[in-house]
């Protein structure tokens, strides 16, 4: 069986997205994940940073938080991306906006962020206790989907490029309540 696609999306894929990727691959592997149960991947909907390293700051949270930055490089948003992926993460509003208008049937499964850890502790009792990785993730992301409000733009996640590095810091902490509990509710722990 193919494994649960998580897609984290920024509009440069240097800083919010790769900070995603990596803390939640950290966060799964914390909990004893197989890495061939969940593939996260990233990139951004600007092209302007296509092959490049992660931003410094960014790198130095993913470092402090366990995370991993080796072979990381930016790319561009494809639709390709968004077709092989069961549940698309964007750092804002706007950005799931764009991820719809190249892939109309991907809105269901398309989230800002702090939406949608706003709303997983809604839904993780409803997460069926068993089954494998793929399934649970399905069923999270319906379940999430159902439970969708209206309230976009205030779960956005702050662009910390060219901020301080404190900046960074809250930025990444904004990720990691959202990468602890998605990786608990798709082992089911």
């Amino acid at each position: 069986m193919a494994p649960f696609s998580v897609l984290c999306v920024c509009m440069g894929n240097i800083c919010r997205s790769p900070m995603a990727e990596r803390l939640l691959v950290a966060d799964l592997a914390a909990l004893g994940a197989s890495p061939d149960l969940i593939y996260v991947h990233g990139a951004g909907t600007g092209g302007w940073h296509a092959g490049e390293s992660m931003d410094p700051q960014a790198a130095r949270q993913v470092i402090a938080r366990g995370g991993d930055t080796a072979g990381f490089r930016a790319r561009k948003l494809l639709a390709e991306h968004v077709d092989a992926s069961d549940l698309v993460l964007t750092a804002t509003a706007e950005q799931v906006d764009f991820v719809v208008s190249l892939r109309p049937d991907a809105a269901p499964r398309t989230f800002v962020w702090g939406q949608f850890a706003r709303l997983l502790p809604t839904v993780a009792a409803d997460l069926p206790a068993t089954g494998d990785v793929y399934d649970r993730g399905v069923a999270l992301v319906d379940l999430v989907d159902k439970a969708r409000d209206t309230v976009r733009d205030e779960d956005d996640l702050a662009d910390p490029w060219g901020r301080p590095d404190d900046f960074f810091g809250i930025v990444a902490d904004q990720v990691q309540a959202l990468t602890r509990p998605l990786a608990a509710a798709l082992l089911g722990r």
